[in-house]
């Protein structure tokens, strides 16, 4: 892990700024570092928001902005869980960039963790507990005139499994569609060109990662979202003895939990949680950073973890920058490349959105790109967004104008690479943290 030290003088990040033309606010980074530094880098101190009822760890709920909780609580009816007394007991939290409003202030998904404790006889009754309730929230939210489901995560393929054109791996995640999950069975084929079925019983004794995603609509705005809520499941025996179903209870750095009732099963499971969680979820974000930087290139996602990583490590000089860099107008083309995925997921989905709604979120993405952008590059986005728009009247040879999507998506995702790259790199503590794991992949 990195070395720990606090830092208290904001001179050097705004000399950096400056230097950099990042829009620095230096009265609210000078009170996000001293009420950083007054948790002394106490990781497991779980703080309460009596106003609000919400509560998480001490320094993620540092970065919450309860303005549009209402907002989050009223999406969160159509994700959540529902307790069954004595079986089945849930705590449903905000996750990512959804519970980092202050921090990230362009979120392009409304990201929720939900915590889902059943209590049953045995492992093997936990799962099918499990995969009852999996079924029937896909099930039962299906579609409607302002949601969409888009797939779910459950199980992993027990061997290589060929679908359409794809071969999945061994022990990758199962993705179940709409129509997979109402019949209950995935079908497809071996290597070797034999049929295989898996079932979504089967699927549910070794659950592995649990998610599901929606295409969801704002019911003030109307404008679209993704929403998504990742499960953590633990079975508990009757003898009380807590076993998370993945195999690893998730810890709760980033989650900012929205019922004060969650408290008791929130307090039940966090006490499970590893004495070395810190060090493993540092661990664990920087397999990803070295990911982002090396592998699959994403500044804008590798920025995200290195704020996290460098919060909870005490590098505070280098995570208030960081914060700073998510409030430029770049980080706005972030947002507009996430949601032109969501409006994609949407109409592929063939769901009951209007067109007017999915044709006005297009524009209000075009919109956005011009707004931001100042360069030779804002015409040829703009462009494929506009045929992106077009394509949505004629939903019929939609197929075939989707790559405009990729398309603009590709182009957006450039810029934004180029931009975190810049920033990033020009720092020269954050350079040397990035390039340590360019190095190592060499």
């Amino acid at each position: 892990m990195s070395k720990q030290y606090a830092f208290t003088d904001i001179d050097k990040v705004v000399e950096s700024a400056k230097r950099l033309n990042v829009e620095l606010n230096i009265e609210e980074a000078r009170e996000w570092l001293k009420s950083i530094e007054g948790t002394d880098g106490v990781w497991d101190e779980i703080k309460f928001d009596d106003r609000t009822g919400v509560f998480g760890q001490n320094i993620a709920m540092l970065d919450f902005d309860p303005k549009r909780l209402d907002y989050f609580r009223h999406i969160g009816k159509l994700v959540e869980f529902v307790d069954t007394p004595g079986k089945v007991e849930t705590a449903l939290a905000l996750s990512g960039s959804s519970a980092q409003s202050k921090f990230q202030k362009f979120p392009g998904d409304c990201d929720y963790f939900e915590r889902v404790n059943i209590i049953a006889e045995t492992k093997d009754e936990a799962c099918q507990i499990l995969a009852e309730i999996m079924r029937e929230k896909a099930l039962s939210t299906l579609k409607g005139t302002s949601y969409q489901l888009i797939e779910v995560k459950l199980g992993s393929y027990p061997a290589d499994f060929v679908k359409g054109n794809r071969t999945f791996s061994a022990g990758s995640p199962i993705s179940w569609a709409p129509d997979e999950i109402e019949k209950g069975e995935k079908v497809g084929f071996s290597p070797d060109g034999k049929e295989r079925t898996i079932t979504w019983g089967e699927a549910a004794q070794d659950p592995g990662w649990c998610k599901l995603d929606w295409v969801v609509a704002d019911p003030i705005e109307g404008s679209l979202a993704n929403a998504s809520n990742m499960l953590d499941v633990t079975w508990e025996a009757l003898d009380g003895t807590i076993v998370p179903l993945d195999g690893y209870l998730d810890p709760y750095f980033q989650e900012v939990y929205l019922q004060a009732e969650s408290v008791p099963i929130f307090s039940k499971l966090a006490q499970q949680v590893s004495a070395d969680a810190l060090d493993e979820y540092v661990k664990a974000l920087e397999g990803e950073v070295k990911k982002y930087v090396t592998k699959s290139i994403n500044y804008g996602k590798a920025a995200k973890r290195m704020y996290n990583i460098f919060r909870l490590t005490g590098r505070y000089q280098e995570a208030v920058y960081l914060r700073e860099l998510f409030d430029e107008p770049a980080s706005m083309l972030y947002q507009v490349w996430s949601l032109i995925r969501t409006v994609d997921d949407a109409i592929n989905a063939k769901s009951h959105f209007k067109e007017e709604q999915l044709i006005n979120q297009a524009e209000n993405l075009m919109f956005e790109v011009i707004r931001v952008m100042e360069d030779a590059r804002e015409a040829e986005i703009v462009s494929r967004i506009m045929k992106f728009r077009d394509a949505i009247k004629n939903q019929e040879e939609y197929a075939a104008m989707s790559a405009e999507a990729e398309a603009a998506r590709d182009e957006l995702i450039n810029v934004v690479n180029n931009f975190f790259h810049e920033k990033l790199t020009a720092i020269p503590e954050i350079k040397t943290y990035i390039e340590a794991f360019q190095q190592e992949d060499h």
